[in-house]
Parts: C-alpha cells; sequence; structure tokens
C-alpha cells in the first residue's frame, strides 16, 4: 500500500522537512541535480561547495560525522573534499 502523504498540499518552503535525497559524488564539473536544503556528512572532514548565491567555491572543514548542515549548495566539488558518505537532501 502506498503512504499517505497528508503535507503533500502545502507550501514546500526552507523551514519544511526535506522531501527528497540523493547520495553525493563530488565532481570539480558537474552541479548536483537540485539544489540542496541541505546537506548530510555521514564520514567527517571538509567540503569544498558552490553555493547557491554565488559560483566561487567555499571551504567548511573540520564537519561532524553525522550532521545535517542547512547548506544551500549547487555542487560539491571533488578538490579539497575530505568528508565521505555526504547525502543532499530537498
Amino acid at each position: 500500500m502506498t503512504a499517505i502523504d497528508n503535507h503533500l498540499r502545502f507550501y514546500d518552503g526552507l523551514t519544511t522537512p526535506v522531501r527528497s535525497a540523493a547520495a553525493v559524488t563530488p565532481s570539480d564539473a558537474t552541479d548536483l541535480a537540485y539544489t540542496t536544503k541541505g546537506i548530510y556528512i555521514g564520514g567527517s572532514g571538509n567540503i569544498v561547495v558552490n553555493m547557491a548565491d554565488s559560483g566561487a567555491p567555499v571551504t567548511f572543514t573540520e564537519l561532524q560525522v553525522g550532521t545535517v548542515y542547512p547548506f544551500r549548495v549547487t555542487r560539491v566539488l571533488a578538490t579539497g573534499t575530505t568528508a565521505t558518505n555526504i547525502v543532499a537532501l530537498w
């Protein structure tokens, strides 16, 4: 039986829970399929990302395992990213 989503008809904003997720393969050339609402870090380290409103890469250091960060990003770059098991949330 298909799960019923009682909240489907409500506005999907930045403060609403995420509805989708996908594993991230860091890439210096390819954007993510969707701009994220957050990033889950499964293995601690650094990530280098392109934020939603700028094209310049920014590095976030010492991100902790098991944490969801409210980063709105369009790309997770391979160069400089040491965190593992990254999941994009949108």
